[in-house]
């Protein structure tokens, strides 16, 4: 009997013992390969990203699935800018969104749709920690919150400029004194003086996109930040005011009254402004950071950046400079069904390595702090310090809920004053009484 129990005793030690070696195995194995074996047997997440795709998006999106092969895999729609405005694709957004759809996980949107998106859109609070939140510039994040709650996270700064084309300048007696007025903040009432003589030579002096969309009101509410004016009071908006009238009066005046801008620019977005600036000989352009890049992958495989030089905007005399602030900030669907894995890809895009190939390969300003003290970045890209310095000088559209049914209705009626189709008090009343009344607008 004591032999029988011996028996079955090693038996059982020897099994438990086998057993143990077994699963330390399995566990070794699943540690160092399961993990891929394990990823394999699931769907991969697809998640679909709604932007702009340039070159440099595409880049990232690459790299970034690269890292997260057989687990998740960003799925770019490509919203180009040439081919929609920024009010086409806020339109387009907004359909999908409405329809609760599944078929756009993560967005871009121009920062000042925040508002407007807010309903739409997940709260990114819970899955931001404070000290990632205090790596984004202050003057973008700013931008996303809505309520006090952080609907969105920036993808990119912007502000406006004016470009000069330095060769053409060159060619002038007078250039050394062109170029100091443009380094030393120029006024409008200087820049037109100057564009006068310039007209002289049968050349387009000045170009701006005045179509009917918010480029246009972004030149607009800049030259009202200019004389420290707003478009708003309180909440209403008000536009029967000398502010209002000088600021559309100047644009006005560019192209009926001095002709330093060719008619055409009534129907010009940033677009075609940038192509006539490239391929024919005009002095200056309003534009936004990253046109030597746009020139380099529409135009021509070229640097044109010692061509094409960046200044600050003219501002109004006895007013104040002011370069209307821009940029695109990135909201997660609330329809999403790949939440988390859709804020593994915003933690990526808005980490430092990418924020410098968003910024060295597409013209992008970064919103992440750490690369404006990256010693070798700056020492590789020294013009950041200019753009900081404009930054200063920053003005916001306002962020107000109603803001995007006003710029579409105030573009429409400053477009008919460019046009010459409307007086400049006019236009500016009946976009007020529009606004004001509540009437529904169609174009």
């Amino acid at each position: 009997m004591i032999n029988l129990l011996k028996k079955y005793s090693s038996r059982f030690y020897f099994s438990i013992a086998s057993i143990t070696i077994l699963s330390v195995a399995v566990l070794v194995f699943i540690y160092f390969w399961g993990n891929g074996l394990f990823y394999s047997k699931l769907p991969v997440k697809k998640i679909y990203y709604a932007d702009n795709i340039s070159p440099t998006h595409k880049l990232l999106i690459d790299k970034f699935n690269k890292l997260h092969e057989g687990r998740i895999e960003v799925v770019p729609i490509d919203l180009p800018f040439e081919k929609f405005s920024t009010n086409e694709r806020k339109e387009l957004l907004i359909r999908y969104l409405r329809n609760k759809s599944e078929r756009i996980d993560l967005f871009s949107v121009d920062q000042i749709w925040v508002p407007r998106f807010a309903k739409w859109t997940e709260s990114l609070d819970k899955y931001f920690l404070q000290n990632q939140k205090d790596l984004l510039l202050d003057q973008a994040v700013k931008t996303c919150y809505y309520k006090n709650d952080l609907v969105a996270v920036p993808l990119y700064y912007d502000i406006g400029l004016l470009y000069y084309n330095d060769e053409l300048l060159q060619t002038l007696p007078n250039y050394e004194s062109i170029k100091k007025e443009l380094r030393n903040y120029i006024t409008w009432e200087q820049f037109v003086e100057i564009g006068k003589q310039l007209k002289k030579m049968g050349k387009a002096v000045y170009l701006f996109p005045g179509d009917d969309y918010e480029g246009l009101m972004c030149s607009f509410v800049e030259l009202l930040a200019s004389q420290n004016a707003h478009l708003f009071e309180g909440d209403s908006v008000r536009l029967k005011n000398p502010h209002a009238e000088k600021a559309l009066q100047l644009l006005v005046d560019l192209v009926h009254e001095s002709k330093l801008s060719p008619e055409e620019v009534a129907d010009y977005r940033e677009s075609e402004c940038y192509k006539k600036f490239s391929l024919e000989d005009v002095f200056f352009l309003r534009g936004w950071t990253g046109f030597h890049v746009w020139y380099y992958t529409y135009i021509k495989h070229e640097d044109v950046s010692s061509k094409f030089l960046p200044a600050a905007l003219p501002h109004f005399k006895n007013g104040k400079p002011a370069s209307i602030i821009g940029g695109w900030n990135l909201m997660l669907s609330k329809y999403s069904t790949k939440k988390s894995e859709a804020v593994e890809f915003i933690k990526f895009l808005i980490s430092e390595e990418a924020q410098e190939v968003m910024y060295e390969k597409g013209g992008y300003i970064p919103i992440n702090k750490d690369v404006f003290v990256n010693a070798s970045f700056l020492k590789r890209n020294p013009e950041i310090t200019f753009y900081e310095k404009l930054m200063k000088t920053g003005a916001n559209r306002p962020f107000l809920d109603k803001y995007t049914r006003c710029s579409d209705i105030i573009a429409h009626y400053l477009n008919l004053a460019i046009e010459g189709k409307m007086g400049v008090r006019n236009a500016l009343a009946t976009a007020e009484q529009v606004i004001n009344s509540g009437e529904f607008f169609i174009k």
